[in-house]
C-alpha cells in the first residue's frame, strides 16, 4: 500500500526562497508542493482550496503576516487537520511566540539545513509539535519574563497530576521522559497529555508549552540544559 504524499503549501513573500523550498520539497520522497503563496491572505485562501496537509509559513509577509494567517487557519473548522510550520529569520524573533499561540505547531529559522527542514515537515505533518527544549523555551521565557508574574497553581480545571504533566511538557520533555520522571507508563503519560490538550483547548504540544509558562508551571531558569 502506497502512502499518500504530504501535501505542502509554501507561504513566503520572497520568490527565490519559495522556489528553493519548492525544489527541495518536491525532490524529497513522500511529499509534494501543492501551492505557493506570496502573503498570508493568499495562504489562507490556498489552504482552503489546495487541500494541503501542512503550511510552511513565513512570519513576516505583506498584506497579512504569517501570525494573522495562522490564527485564521487554526480557527477554521474546515482546516482542523492543517498543520503550520513557521519560518523566521532569527530564533530570537518574538513574533514566533505569537505564532505558536495562534496555532502553529513549531518553528524553524530560514537558514536551517535542508535535511532538517524536510524532517520538520515530516514531524509536524505526523501531528507532533516541533519543539526543541532549547531555543523555543528560551524564547518563550524571554518574552514572558517582563510580564506580571502568574500564579503557580496551574490552569483551572486540571488535577494535580495533570499540572505536573503540563509542567514537564513545558520543560520540553516527551511522553517517554514524562513517564520516567513521574513513574508512569508511556501510555498513561500520553493519555494525560491528550486529556490536558482537550481540557485546555490546545491544538498541540506547542500551545501547551505556552500555557505552562503563562500559568507559572514553568518559569525562566527551570529549563534543563
Amino acid at each position: 500500500m502506497t502512502l499518500e504524499p504530504i501535501r505542502v503549501l509554501l507561504a513566503d513573500d520572497q520568490t527565490l526562497v519559495r522556489a528553493a523550498f519548492a525544489m527541495l520539497v518536491d525532490s524529497a520522497p513522500g511529499m509534494e508542493v501543492v501551492a505557493q503563496a506570496a502573503n498570508g491572505r493568499e495562504a489562507v485562501t490556498l489552504a482552503r482550496t489546495s487541500r494541503a496537509d501542512l503550511i510552511v509559513m513565513d512570519v513576516r509577509m505583506p498584506e497579512m503576516d504569517g501570525i494573522a494567517a495562522t490564527r485564521l487557519i487554526a480557527a477554521d473548522e474546515d482546516l482542523a487537520g492543517v498543520k503550520v510550520l513557521v519560518l523566521t529569520t532569527y530564533d530570537t524573533d518574538e513574533h514566533v511566540v505569537e505564532a505558536l499561540r495562534a496555532g502553529a505547531s513549531g518553528f524553524l529559522v530560514k537558514d536551517t539545513k535542508p535535511a532538517d527542514l524536510l524532517d520538520a515537515i515530516r514531524v509536524v505533518a505526523a501531528g507532533d509539535a516541533l519543539l526543541s527544549p532549547g531555543p523555543t523555551a528560551r524564547l518563550i521565557a524571554r518574552v514572558l519574563r517582563t510580564r506580571e508574574a502568574p500564579s503557580t497553581g496551574g490552569p483551572d480545571g486540571l488535577s494535580e497530576r495533570e499540572c505536573q504533566v503540563l509542567g514537564l511538557v513545558g520543560r520540553g520533555l516527551n511522553n517517554a521522559e514524562i513517564a520516567e520522571s513521574l513513574g508512569l507508563s508511556p501510555l498513561t503519560a500520553k493519555t494525560h497529555v491528550s486529556r490536558i490538550m482537550g481540557k485546555l483547548g490546545a491544538r498541540d504540544r506547542a500551545q501547551l508549552v505556552i500555557i505552562a509558562y503563562e500559568s507559572g508551571l514553568v518559569v525562566p531558569g527551570m529549563q534543563d540544559g
